[in-house]
């Protein structure tokens, strides 16, 4: 299971962040009803972590009207013995 970012943007009015947050709001899906909005920064996004077998059935959380424009970036966490074997590696 991988651990994925997903990144839904939506037009920049009013209207358009109203419609975008009602469909994720009355999907009743968990990920969806708890995205993050940042439409209050100007940033007329919205933002979920999620648990994913990979990067499609990631996208597939996205309602169909969304899915096209969003973003999916997988995400991982790197210990410093991984970055200092692989700086070590790459060194002349």
């Amino acid at each position: 299971m991988g651990k994925f970012l997903i990144e839904v943007p939506h037009p920049e009015d009013k209207l358009g962040c109203a419609k975008a947050i009602q469909v994720f709001l009355q999907s009743g899906s968990h990920y969806l009803t708890n995205a993050e909005w940042g439409c209050a920064d100007n940033e007329h996004c919205g933002w979920m972590i999620v648990d994913a077998s990979d990067k499609e059935e990631a996208t597939c959380i996205v309602p169909p009207a969304y899915r096209s424009d969003a973003r999916v970036v997988e995400l991982r966490r790197f210990s410093m013995e991984f970055i200092e074997d692989t700086i070590q590696q790459h060194s002349d």
